[in-house]
């Protein structure tokens, strides 16, 4: 059965188990409105396909998606011809962990959502840094 292009199916007899969160958890949807994750299945998955390692989970500031453009990737332009309507102040989005951790460095780190973001992002980020970015905290 073909996965809709939405990456590798994560439940179900012979599937891959749930992914894992940055605090041992399952990891949780991001957002589906708008749609994010590499697979676009509103999770912060990630697999080999995944270069830029888009993991973190973070609800976008004016100021960091300012940020964004500035350093070479515009977030809030729409491109209509990737259905992409380009991100909003409070939209939730599964971003690059080198690009938060970038962000962070320069102070301008959006809020992260902890158990939305997949363990990977540990390869780069600190986990005392994101739980100091957490969302509710």
């Amino acid at each position: 059965m073909p996965d809709g292009g939405f990456g590798p199916r994560r439940d179900g007899p012979g599937r891959q188990p749930p992914a894992t969160n940055v605090l041992g958890g399952v990891l949780l949807p991001c957002s589906v409105a708008p749609l994010t994750g590499f697979f676009r299945d509103g999770c912060c998955n990630t697999g080999p396909e995944d270069l830029g390692l888009h993991v973190v989970c973070v609800e976008v500031t004016a100021e960091f998606l300012a940020f964004s453009k500035m350093r070479g990737n515009d977030l809030s332009t729409p491109v209509p011809a990737y259905g992409f309507a380009g991100l909003r102040p409070g939209d939730r989005w599964c971003l690059c962990a080198a690009r938060w951790e970038e962000a962070r460095q320069a102070g301008r780190a959006p809020r992260v959502l902890l158990e939305a973001t997949h363990v990977a992002a540990l390869e780069v980020c600190a986990l005392d840094d994101l739980r100091a970015h957490a969302v509710g905290d």
